[in-house]
């Protein structure tokens, strides 16, 4: 038997209603030691899988300037519109990269 169940294998818990009542209502939520480190477990597991766009989300930054800089040397002249697309692209990657980031903080911290 497990140690964190609470049973009562006598014939009459079963036959009377109002002792399995008590029984049910006597007996506390506990969780035992192993299945509250199975939840911290799984907790860093699913927070550490959401931090994984965060990395998606740096590799689009750089693709973002690194696009920036390849139009600037193409065309000079569009370096203000180019600019502003590129803050734009940034704005938008760097937004995904925080969402991820706020979904791990709620895994770990909700």
């Amino acid at each position: 038997k497990r140690p964190e169940t609470l049973t009562d294998e006598s014939p009459s818990s079963l036959a009377a209603p109002h002792s399995l009542t008590s029984l049910i209502s006597s007996r506390s939520f506990q969780t035992s030691i192993i299945s509250r480190d199975i939840d911290t477990a799984a907790k860093f597991i699913g927070a550490g899988a959401a931090t994984v766009g965060v990395a998606g989300s740096g590799a689009g930054i750089g693709t973002v300037f690194g696009s920036l800089i390849i139009g600037y040397a193409r065309n000079p002249s569009l370096k203000q519109q180019l600019f502003s697309y590129a803050i734009l692209g940034f704005a938008l990657s760097e937004a995904m990269g925080l969402f991820c980031l706020m979904v791990a903080f709620l895994i770990l911290f909700a």
